[in-house]
């Protein structure tokens, strides 16, 4: 079945993408970071890398034509604001980004999903 790509609606297609990645993100995070869990400065570095790479995981396990990329923020919740941008010049049609946020009384944990069609 051939597709024109005038016939792709992107709305579709980035909901089609967070559908594909909502769940895994979600549990890919919730395995390292709990809605209990204490901040602890000596213990997040290794949470970070614990969440981007589980996430990673689970999005090669899907073994979609895309290329990924993880991005995780894990900040200590006492009142500092958090402001972050992203700007990205890709393919409308094909490419697109989900983004998670677990939050409980003492961290913020905010993971990004960018998939890149091949």
């Amino acid at each position: 079945m051939d597709i024109n790509p005038q016939d792709i609606d992107i709305k579709e297609i980035e909901q089609t993408f967070a559908d594909e990645v909502k769940d895994l993100v979600d549990e890919g995070v919730s395995n390292v970071i709990s809605s209990t869990m204490a901040y602890n400065h000596s213990k997040v570095g290794m949470w970070v890398n614990q969440v981007v790479e589980n996430c990673m995981k689970k999005l090669m396990e899907l073994k979609m034509p895309r290329k990924y990329i993880v991005n995780a923020t894990i900040m200590q919740k006492n009142g500092a604001g958090l402001h972050t941008a992203t700007s990205c010049y890709w393919d409308n049609e094909g490419d697109s980004s989900y983004t998670h946020k677990l939050e409980n009384k003492t961290l913020i944990c905010v993971t990004t999903v960018y998939g890149l069609q091949l």
